[in-house]
């Protein structure tokens, strides 16, 4: 207790000599102290985290690097033209997905609830302000009472009833001496803003998985073109196989191996189909659209992919929800040593009341009818076996539970930035090498089919590249849409169009 006195001493030295006033104008003069005296506990600062100068994978020719500045020397984190914007699934240019997109901010049940979540914590942040002001009350009672003539020291002859009519109003306050109050207000605020990076995040994630089940179910309409064309194709084979057959060029077996790829082909067919309506549904649900009257249109995925704008890594801290929730919880931790730390001053309560008391109306607004009180009470708790201080080492080692958790969550960002980056790297690389299989596929096939014609080889040469082809046609199709997938995840990685100016 001696060094928190000290510390007392220190932070009121100006506010206490402030107090020789007089009772009456005791609340100015409380305001006055208070504002001599800083709030006990530790003032936050943000916990250290030095981001890499650049990034490690920027291979990808979908991935726009920020220029270079003069002097080679990154600046820190500030909102950029070269940066993503807001409506950031903007850069893919397609307005089926615009629209789809658009649909979340106001019907997204999910994120509805983010944003309630984050209203009824800003109104905590209110009810924490108000305890910094008095409360006041105020109304009148009026009663009818009856003594007791066998009550002590009761009198013969005098009255047992009477009537006492009063109107009257009290005052309270505790005033914030030592910044409980304010550490409070702090700590919800930060808070607060917590849950508006976490309503950020909810936004991010629905757009993103949006743009990544869209972008998926075009991947599969593109697999069910070619699907469809192979279908039509093999009909054709079936078709010319049996003429040969009945024609005695071809043997049964030709005409049994072109039915069986032919039915082969179907089968996935109806497959994809599965799988796309699971995906139409998905992104029916995001959108908040009546199921059985949504559909989208077959749409193959024929489109560029477009670039990503990257920005510098010390950017990341201040465009990823996750972070700022993480760095907000972080400070309204601190706030909560304050809290702590303050249970070990005195508690001070200012109070007062005043109005009108009398037996009779028209008596009772009068001036002899008058009456006030004024006072004040403080507290001191002397013992309570330690609580106080095992309340004060939790709240600190909450703070650096917190304050590793924000570091980690930041670990954490830049590796999410560093898969996708390589991950569409990779892809690029991937996909050209799959390009070069289709094409020698196609030239197979078409060397294996004109053999067969010409009599030279059996069908199960032109089956075998066939379905060489197919199989390679449809891997290009996937790493098609893992290339969209992976564009959307690094927007994703990277905040989206999001930033800390942003946050209430």
């Amino acid at each position: 207790m001696g060094r928190g006195r000290a510390e007392l001493r220190s932070r009121c030295a100006g506010g206490l000599r402030k107090l020789t006033c007089s009772l009456g104008p005791l609340a100015p003069c409380s305001l006055l102290f208070i504002a001599g005296c800083k709030p006990v506990g530790p003032n936050y600062n943000r916990p250290g985290y030095n981001a890499p100068p650049a990034y490690k994978e920027t291979g990808a020719m979908s991935v726009m690097p920020p220029p270079n500045p003069p002097g080679g020397q990154w600046q820190p984190a500030n909102p950029s033209d070269g940066m993503l914007k807001g409506n950031w699934w903007k850069i893919y240019q397609d307005p089926q997905l615009n629209r789809l997109e658009a649909r979340i901010a106001t019907n997204n049940v999910q994120l509805k609830q983010a944003l309630e979540t984050y209203l009824a914590a800003r109104d905590q942040v209110s009810a924490a302000r108000a305890n910094l002001y008095p409360t006041f009350s105020a109304g009148p009672s009026a009663t009818r009472e009856q003594y007791s003539q066998n009550e002590p020291l009761w009198q013969k002859g005098a009255p047992t009833t009477y009537t006492d009519l009063t109107i009257a109003g009290q005052a309270s306050w505790e005033p914030d001496f030592w910044g409980r109050v304010r550490r409070a207000v702090e700590q919800t605020r930060e808070t607060a803003q917590a849950d508006a990076a976490d309503a950020a995040g909810v936004d991010l994630t629905l757009h993103a998985e949006m743009a990544t089940d869209y972008f998926a179910l075009r991947g599969l309409d593109s697999q069910i073109k070619l699907l469809t064309a192979t279908v039509a194709d093999l009909e054709r084979q079936l078709e010319l196989t049996q003429r040969r057959f009945a024609g005695g060029v071809a043997t049964a077996v030709d005409v049994a191996q072109a039915r069986t790829q032919l039915e082969t082909v179907r089968a996935q067919l109806v497959d994809v189909g599965v799988a796309r309506a699971q995906f139409e549904h998905a992104v029916g649900t995001i959108a908040n659209y009546n199921l059985p009257d949504f559909s989208i249109p077959p749409s193959p995925l024929d489109m560029a992919l477009p670039k990503v704008p990257l920005g510098v890594p010390s950017q990341l801290l201040e465009r990823r929800p996750d972070i700022a929730a993480a760095e907000r919880l972080t400070a309204a931790a601190n706030a909560q040593i304050g809290i702590a730390i303050s249970a070990f001053y005195p508690n001070i309560t200012l109070g007062g009341s005043g109005g009108f008391e009398s037996t009779r109306i028209g008596t009772w607004i009068q001036g002899p009818s008058s009456m006030w009180t004024l006072g004040a009470q403080a507290t001191e708790l002397l013992f309570d076996a330690g609580q106080r201080h095992a309340l004060t080492d939790a709240a600190r080692h909450s703070y650096e539970a917190q304050a590793d958790g924000y570091r980690n969550t930041v670990f954490q960002a830049f590796d999410d930035v560093e898969d996708q980056l390589a991950a569409l790297r990779v892809l690029e690389q991937e996909a050209q090498v799959e390009q070069r299989a289709v094409d020698a596929a196609h030239h197979s096939f078409d060397l294996s089919n004109m053999r067969y014609k010409g009599g030279v080889t059996s069908y199960l040469e032109v089956l075998t590249a066939e379905q060489t082809l197919l199989q390679d046609e449809v891997t290009a199709i996937n790493i098609e849409s893992r290339q969209f997938a992976a564009s959307v995840s690094l927007v994703r990685a990277l905040g989206g169009g999001w930033d800390v100016t942003q946050m209430p």
